[in-house]
């Protein structure tokens, strides 16, 4: 056991090593910010949940790190604190300059129908074609003779 045990130490370093190295890589987050009372701190806290980071992909504003989430969280700030806007006027703010993308939910319109339907389409469509492949009649078995024109035919070649 004592010639195993530098092996062991080894191995827990190395795993420690690839598993703790995240929390020594992430950036480190320097804004804090003051909030007059804990709902504006919720309100806060939900919105930048809510809103996708324009840089990063399917990443809220709260998880980023990148450059632009923290300037539209000290944008989220702002708009709550000094100009008093509701929830709805920062998404529609937030939505007007940077698109429907910062939006986990883009609104029902023309232009985006497609992504709000597309996936009931498929889905009725994989139905159809089950639906069609089930209701397909089982092939009749060969007949004698054309059984046994077929082992001919496979024997040929």
């Amino acid at each position: 056991m004592a010639r195993r045990l530098p092996l062991i130490a080894l191995i827990a370093a190395f795993v420690a090593l690839m598993f703790g190295s995240g929390a020594l890589v992430a950036a480190p987050r320097f804004d804090v910010f003051e909030f007059e009372n804990p709902e504006l701190e919720k309100r806060y806290q939900a919105l930048i949940a809510e809103l996708r980071c324009p840089k990063c992909l399917n990443t809220n504003l709260a998880g980023s790190d990148a450059p632009i989430a923290q300037d539209l969280r000290r944008t989220v700030h702002r708009l709550l604190i000094e100009e008093d806007m509701s929830d709805a006027e920062i998404r529609a703010w937030l939505q007007e300059r940077y698109g429907d993308f910062v939006l986990y939910d883009p609104p029902f319109r023309p232009d985006t129908w497609v992504l709000w339907l597309a996936p009931a389409g498929f889905l009725i469509a994989g139905f159809l074609v089950l639906a069609r492949l089930l209701r397909q009649p089982a092939a009749e078995p060969l007949s004698d003779s054309e059984s046994a024109r077929l082992r001919d035919l496979l024997e040929r070649d």
